[in-house]
């Protein structure tokens, strides 16, 4: 199949990603741009995988007020350079994990950062559910795994999807940046702030 001028454009319009990764992405699933983009999302995965490594020691403060003035968050995002943390992509990144932060009240930024007395606690409340139920304890401890699976996904930043498109995760918005702007790119901290009655 002949990949066209328009395919490439659309493909580009879509993914963000260069001509020739496109033209490349478009050859590769015989012109199926909804293929392609997903081809183009897996090698820009494995190259964010690669930049992982490196230091990430410039950055910016971000910030997100809501409406109404009564939720506002704080975020550090790390990039290697001040250059890319100078651009509307870093920053527009910035802004959307702050508000992800505003909407989704995470705790953590990671199941790493997690202690071992929450940790603790939760696994107890779980156990003490599951025997609730009856279950037998072989039944109980998959329970137990599998409900620690879901606290890490509603508790950890980066496990949670991400609000804008639930299809992703925060992890993965931040690696599609990465490919994107060549830099490894970290969170650093982040505070949520609410006033309640």
């Amino acid at each position: 199949m002949e990949i066209t001028a328009g395919m490439v454009k659309e493909l580009r319009q879509q993914s963000g990603a260069g001509i020739l990764e496109c033209k490349n992405a478009l050859t590769e699933t015989k012109g199926d741009i909804e293929e392609a983009i997903v081809a183009l999302r897996k090698k820009g995965m494995a190259k964010a995988e690669k930049k992982g490594d490196r230091n990430a020691g410039d950055g910016a403060i971000g910030t997100y007020i809501h409406a109404g003035n009564k939720i506002g968050v704080l975020l550090k995002l790390h990039c290697e350079t001040d250059f890319v943390a100078n651009t509307d992509e870093f920053q527009e990144l910035n802004k959307d994990i702050s508000m992800h932060i505003a909407a989704a009240r995470p705790r953590f930024v990671s199941r790493d950062e997690v202690t071992e007395e929450v940790l603790t606690q939760e696994r107890e409340i779980f156990a003490h559910q599951a025997k609730e139920s009856g279950k037998p304890d072989n039944i109980i401890e998959k329970m137990v795994t599998g409900k620690m699976e879901k606290f890490y996904e509603e508790n950890c930043l980066l496990e949670q999807p991400f609000i804008k498109d639930t299809q992703k995760t925060i992890e993965e918005l931040i690696k599609e940046k990465i490919a994107k702007l060549g830099e490894n790119i970290t969170i650093g901290q982040f505070s949520r702030m609410e006033i309640t009655r």
